[in-house]
């Protein structure tokens, strides 16, 4: 049998671990984000983790340099394929 590729692989849990693992408010992590300039609200975090948003590039390089992680980190152990 063949597998799939899924057309969107959610990373929500990824982002949020790495949230908290740099003990970040969904708040806050919005406020640094607007100071970055990217007009970024505590909803739109909220909403990239739980997978309903679709994340913008900038923003997720906003992300791995404000928790200080590689991109990649966002999508590892993900599940890929249908």
């Amino acid at each position: 049998m063949e597998n799939k590729l899924k057309q969107d692989v959610p990373i929500g849990h990824n982002l949020k671990k790495f949230r908290q693992k740099t003990g970040l408010s969904q708040e806050s992590v919005a406020a640094k984000l607007q100071t970055m300039g990217l007009d970024i609200h505590q909803k739109i975090i909220s909403e990239m983790e739980l997978g309903t948003y679709s994340i913008r590039i900038s923003v997720l390089l906003a992300l791995a340099e404000l928790y200080d992680t590689p991109i990649q980190d966002f999508f590892a152990d993900l599940d890929r394929y249908e």
